[in-house]
């Protein structure tokens, strides 16, 4: 079931965003620069003798935190006031985005407080607060703990970061499409894991800047499909519940920044529970490389448009690999589709 959800458009008066440039991208790739280093960009043979195409996997699983969004926590606390640092930042996120804010919130001497599920990635809670976070736990999914997260920053008078909404996350992430274009400028296909939304604008932000006849393909979870629905009715939606193992993408509402940013986008397309299995040992094989559920999501989308992908060339997005040892082994040994 899903309901229909306030809709901020660029042009509305209650639209309080810019949306990020090529421009913004190219800052935030010299913000970084001191921290920051770039992940490599790999073409595995057997994975293109599967696909029959050209393959490039981006191996944003090699960061500190093992996620892409490192790239933003570091652009948006590198750029934030002084004043605002110091009264320190509340957020909200399934895991990886919290890694990030709390990676950059130590990097430059602030407080951090992030939101997540009580069912979160143990490994990633381990994680953010080893890099000194506070972290609570609190409700089902971000739809439940992403409000509690923004009541508490308004309570303590500390800076709210929003996961999606917020420019300087998203032209961060985008600095991994201008190292994939700078090493395969005549790139063909861009295929971005899809959550809340941010790594998908962001790579059509530098794709289409750069060349606009690459094609952007965002992939969601089946049991997530919020955003996969909102941008085909041309509305926001938010659903009742999601149902994923793929923490990255366990969202149950469209955000409004990446939703009007949608333009860039040419397609998003669902994978299942068994595809972002089956994908995670098609890298493990192929490549000897660990993805996380949404990590592997845009592999198991380059696996579901073989035909249409034939003879291109494609990069796929390994977006995290923070797997725990109990989905690796479900992985190994479960035949059957997930719940």
């Amino acid at each position: 079931m899903t309901s229909t959800a306030p809709t901020a458009t660029a042009e509305s008066a209650d639209f309080p965003w810019q949306i990020p440039t090529l421009h913004d991208v190219y800052v935030a790739r010299a913000t970084i620069a001191p921290y920051f280093t770039p992940t490599p960009l790999i073409e595995p043979w057997l994975l293109k003798e599967e696909l029959g195409c050209t393959v490039y996997v981006k191996c944003e699983s090699l960061t500190p935190i093992g996620a892409f969004k490192l790239r933003g926590g570091i652009n948006l606390l590198a750029q934030m006031p002084d004043d605002e640092r110091g009264r320190g930042i509340v957020t909200a996120s399934t895991g990886n985005h919290g890694q990030s804010i709390a990676y950059a919130s130590r990097l430059f001497g602030a407080r951090a407080i992030i939101y997540g599920p009580e069912a979160a990635n143990p490994d990633k809670v381990r994680s953010m607060r080893a890099l000194g976070a506070e972290v609570v736990l609190y409700g089902k999914d971000i739809g439940e703990f992403l409000g509690e997260a923004e009541r508490r920053a308004t309570a303590e008078g500390m800076r709210f970061v929003h996961p999606a909404n917020e420019p300087l996350l998203i032209a961060g992430v985008a600095t991994y499409t201008l190292e994939i274009l700078e090493a395969v400028p005549d790139l063909d296909v861009l295929i971005v894991p899809l959550g809340g939304g941010s790594g998908v604008s962001g790579a059509s932000v530098v794709a289409k800047a750069i060349n606009p006849n690459i094609r952007v393909i965002g992939v969601q979870a089946a049991g997530a499909p919020a955003v996969y629905e909102s941008w085909r009715a041309g509305r926001m939606l938010s659903f009742d519940a999601q149902q994923t193992f793929a923490e990255g993408l366990a969202t149950r509402e469209a955000f409004a920044l990446p939703f009007a940013m949608r333009a860039g986008v040419d397609d998003v397309i669902l994978v299942s529970e068994e595809e972002m299995r089956q994908a995670i040992l098609l890298l493990l094989r192929s490549g000897r490389l660990l993805a996380e559920g949404a990590g592997a999501a845009a592999t198991a989308a380059a696996v579901k448009l073989r035909e249409e992908l034939a003879g291109k060339k494609v990069a796929v997005i390994l977006s995290g690999g923070n797997l725990t040892l109990d989905t690796l082994r479900h992985a190994l040994t479960d035949p059957e589709p997930w719940d």
